[in-house]
């Protein structure tokens, strides 16, 4: 695979940590309504608010924990408190068929315990994977030429790469397997398998520890977040004082001395600016300005994430009217065409490195193949060409429907028709999700890292929200007065996902053509034209 050992074990742990992850959100929502009585609508919103909450919570966290906690103790730590919140959640699970308690202090319990794990995750997961791809630094300790920089890049690659693969492989088990036993064998074991995984993969990284690599930070005594928001409030009170010249002079005296101070000592040896501690040692003020460029990207990557939000909500709405029967007595349970995503990913990701690299260098002439913006680009474009399809196979649907004036749960078409719009998200989750990883873990400094990963995963997180956001104001304006009927209608006739689906096509497409355009201006760290 081309890893070391810190760096396969660590993708084991993250397959692991995913497998608990998903262990218990996949089949949240089943358990809030046939366990905790709520109402369909309430569990949805409910579970909603706690998967962008959890996506959102590492760039708070991750931002401390760079300033404060060396990536090390931040992954323990947060590990011990996601541990802790799984445990709460299973001997709320083990209790309740017994003992009778108060619904809301039920659910309030249970809420306690998922926001736990939240919080858990929210230091964990962006400081593990950084902590993971700091285990390539010490093989890079060299002497920079552009070789080793190229060597470095493709192992950061592939390290990104396999890392996805790992999380994809936990969260197919986590999906299916758990999914099952909750079903059948009860809700205590469903969830008290999640937390042993978790457990094991605290004890295993523990067992690791005499292989990592730690990097040698230069002491920041906790004071780089500190000087970043003392630096930013400086520029801000100077834009306010205007040209105020007594004024002025003192807060343009504090904003010249953070500007000076980096966010670690200097080491005076290094006065070239090469090497470590070019990326340790950076001003404050250059540290916000290297995460503030990043946000145009940020920004048109949410469209991508509005449509990683369907396979679970609108898709499964799709696949429960459709002819879902193998035989004359199985039926195909909606929800679990989600796995082709999954299983399309870890099938086609080793291919990606075999056969698609060295094809695209022979035509690019890049030893890389493609460059990261390109990557993520593509991405992009194959889920434009899945909400298309969506369209187009949603369409179809209601075509057959209306004209064979069968109910909304009997239309004979058969669910398999989906499985294209299925495996093209999940080959634009390759190169648009790994590209993300790479991008955000490479385009900040070092000592900032963690909140890199956190960049990429609250992507998903305001994703999540903005989704629900335009279904409420496309559900408001597309309602007929009088009616109740709109694109979102609980009758399937009479909604209209394919125009839904459309509208998601062309608002990506524009996110693409704007993104594509960025590309041209944008120029990466290194100093290389991203595009």
């Amino acid at each position: 695979m081309g890893l070391n050992k810190p760096c396969i074990l660590l993708i084991v742990i993250s397959g692991m940590e995913r497998f608990a992850f998903k262990g218990v959100a996949s089949n949240l929502v089943t358990y809030l309504t046939d366990v905790m009585g709520m109402s369909n609508s309430s569990a949805a919103k409910y579970v909603n608010g706690w998967v962008g909450f959890t996506s959102m919570l590492p760039l708070i966290v991750a931002t401390l924990a760079d300033s404060y906690w060396d990536r090390c103790s931040t992954i323990l730590a947060s590990s011990v408190l996601y541990a802790a919140g799984l445990l709460a959640l299973t001997s709320t699970a083990v209790r309740w068929p017994w003992i009778p308690t108060n619904k809301v202090r039920s659910i309030t319990s249970l809420s306690w315990s998922l926001y736990m794990i939240s919080l858990g995750q929210g230091g964990y997961n962006p400081s593990l994977q950084a902590f993971g791809a700091d285990q390539l630094e010490s093989e890079d300790e060299l002497p920079h030429t552009n070789n080793n920089d190229d060597q470095s890049s493709d192992k950061k690659s592939l390290f990104f790469q396999w890392w996805y693969f790992g999380v994809c492989c936990g969260s197919l088990l986590g999906v299916s397997v758990m999914s099952y036993i909750q079903d059948t064998l009860g809700w205590g074991l469903g969830f008290a398998i999640p937390t042993l995984s978790m457990i094991v993969s605290i004890l295993m990284f523990l067992c690791g520890n005499r292989f990592y690599m730690r990097k040698q930070s230069k002491t920041t005594d906790g004071k780089s977040f500190e000087e970043i928001v003392q630096t930013i409030k400086a520029s801000l009170s100077k834009m306010i004082n205007g040209v105020n010249g007594l004024s002025n002079n003192g807060y343009t005296k504090v904003e010249l001395e953070l500007q000076e101070k980096p966010l670690c000592g200097q080491d005076l040896d290094h006065e070239s600016g090469y090497g470590e501690n070019q990326e340790q040692c950076v001003p404050p003020l250059k540290a916000a300005r290297i995460v503030l460029r990043l946000l145009p990207v940020w920004i048109m990557l949410l469209m991508f994430a509005v449509i990683f939000q369907q396979p679970v909500t609108f898709f499964t709405k799709q696949g429960m009217t459709m002819k879902r029967n193998i035989g004359s007595k199985f039926k195909i349970p909606p929800a679990a065409l989600q796995s082709a995503i999954t299983v399309s990913i870890i099938i086609l990701m080793p291919w990606y490195d075999m056969f698609f690299i060295p094809l695209v260098r022979k035509i690019t002439r890049n030893e890389k193949g493609i460059s990261v913006m390109q990557r993520m680009g593509i991405g992009m474009f194959l889920s434009v060409i899945a909400m298309i399809i969506a369209a187009i196979t949603e369409r179809r649907r209601l075509e057959i429907g209306r004209n064979m004036e069968v109910s909304s749960e009997d239309v004979p078409f058969s669910i398999f028709w989906l499985l294209p719009q299925y495996i093209l998200l999940g080959i634009s989750d390759i190169f648009t999700v790994v590209g993300m990883q790479e991008f955000f873990y490479s385009e900040v400094p070092v000592r900032m890292r963690t909140m890199g990963i956190a960049l990429y995963t609250s992507v998903f997180g305001v994703g999540s929200f903005l989704s629900a956001f335009l279904i409420s104001v496309i559900e408001y304006l597309t309602c007929s007065r009088g009616k109740k009927d709109s694109w979102f209608s609980d009758d399937m006739t009479k909604a209209r996902l394919d125009k839904y689906y459309w509208f998601l096509a062309l608002s990506s497409s524009i996110s693409l053509l704007a993104f594509v355009i960025f590309c041209r201006f944008f120029r990466q760290r290194t100093g290389v034209v991203a595009a």
